[in-house]
């Protein structure tokens, strides 16, 4: 079995490991990281979750050169929120080097980013976007880079973000190393990635290490007329320390948000149509705990990385395997365990033979039970079960 030492790397990335208590290498690392120190473009389909941050990251940092002034290493990632988080976890192994990090996505002040610009910096995570908004500026020069990584490529394609990342791609050098990491490999992904890479490699990591080893699945049927009511029945049977609900649209992540708050869950909500400022001040609550549900779209919460997540409701069905594997990887993370509970109205029974499919696995079922008129009136309007306090859950661990 390969450990992080038998890479090669040098000691400064060793020991920052070592400081997380990030001991082995996950299987998707195991597969990628020698590849990419050898210098090979790659393609690399991993499901969230599997250490993929880290599998390009530590390449990356192994091949810095700290005597070269230009732009070294690229990542474009589709949202805002994993930009933030890729920042986050490459600061870390940067930490006492001479790396310079500078995240680059919209919602931030553009004058801040051009200052930054002016001074050394070794590594960019942007967004589409912004990053074009600064080539077209000329604030920045992509043509020294070593590494440049596609990271969620199938969503950054899936949101439409196609031609901005030829654009980009255009502006780079020919020289560098291009790797691509992605959900799914299918074949928009495949077709970019050949269009700019050189002979590149295909690897994928066992999908069965999230979707069945980890976590424990549920289907409850419901019409959608009492959807919500048994939505809140199973909130309150489950009491999660932290827990995500999924919904399709923004629309009704508003009205269901609204609805929870009404009747006294703790909760928030996360979507595209709110400020970078309001979002962010979301995943910070949410990962200090300060409320026990967030409410989310799909694009909204792509590449989330919160500890403590045990439990994911699928209030709205997805409308892909792809999505739904995507969703429920929110928890049973880094061999956690998990739970996934989704909520199927009649109509949506086709999209669940899909998924069962795909993961070749039946789901099992119950059925919510409406209840009768005498017993239903204000049933959900009694305030629920309260949050699990953090001495609880430990003591609820150690027993």
């Amino acid at each position: 079995m390969n450990t992080f030492r038998s890479f090669g790397l040098n000691e400064s990335i060793l020991r920052k490991l070592d400081e997380q208590n990030i001991s082995e290498p996950t299987p998707i690392q195991s597969l990628t990281i020698a590849e990419i120190l050898a210098g090979n473009d790659l393609m690399a389909e991993a499901q969230t979750g599997t250490g993929k941050t880290l599998a390009f990251l530590i390449p990356m940092f192994q091949h810095f050169d700290p005597s070269a002034e230009e732009i070294q290493g690229l990542i474009l990632a589709p949202t805002r929120e994993l930009a933030i988080q890729i920042t986050e976890e490459a600061r870390k192994l940067a930490k006492d080097t001479e790396i310079q990090i500078l995240a680059i996505y919209g919602g931030q002040d553009i004058q801040k980013q051009l200052k930054r610009l002016k001074g050394s910096v070794s590594f960019v995570v942007a967004t589409p976007g912004r990053l074009l908004d600064h080539l077209a500026r000329e604030t920045i020069d992509l043509t020294h880079l070593k590494t440049l990584v596609l990271d969620e490529a199938d969503q950054m394609l899936f949101i439409g973000f196609q031609n901005e990342i030829e654009m980009i791609l255009k502006r780079t050098n020919r020289d560098k190393q291009l790797l691509c990491f992605s959900a799914t490999l299918d074949s928009k992904v495949k077709k970019i990635a050949y269009k700019f890479m050189k002979n590149p490699l295909e690897i994928a990591a066992e999908k069965e290490t999230i979707t069945l080893e980890s976590i424990e699945q549920k289907v409850i049927t419901a019409s959608d007329r009492w959807k919500q009511a048994a939505l809140f029945q199973e909130l309150d049977r489950t009491n999660p320390f932290l827990g995500i609900i999924f919904c399709r649209t923004k629309r009704r992540a508003d009205a269901l948000e609204g609805a929870m708050s009404l009747h006294r869950y703790s909760c928030n909500k996360l979507h595209g149509s709110m400020t970078q400022a309001a979002r962010q001040r979301v995943m910070k609550g949410f990962r200090e705990a300060r409320y026990q549900y967030l409410i989310a779209t799909d694009v909204a919460a792509r590449g989330l990385d919160i500890s403590g997540v045990s439990h994911i409701y699928n209030y709205d069905i997805p409308e892909t395997p792809e999505a739904y594997i995507h969703r429920i990887g929110r928890t049973g993370r880094m061999g956690e365990e998990g739970s996934a509970i989704t909520f199927v109205a009649p109509r949506d029974e086709r999209l669940l033979t899909e998924i069962e499919k795909e993961i070749q696995m039946k789901i099992k079922r119950s059925s919510y039970q409406q209840p009768s008129d005498s017993k239903s009136k204000d049933r959900h309007h009694k305030k629920p079960v309260q949050k699990r306090t953090d001495s609880k859950r430990n003591k609820k661990k150690r027993s």
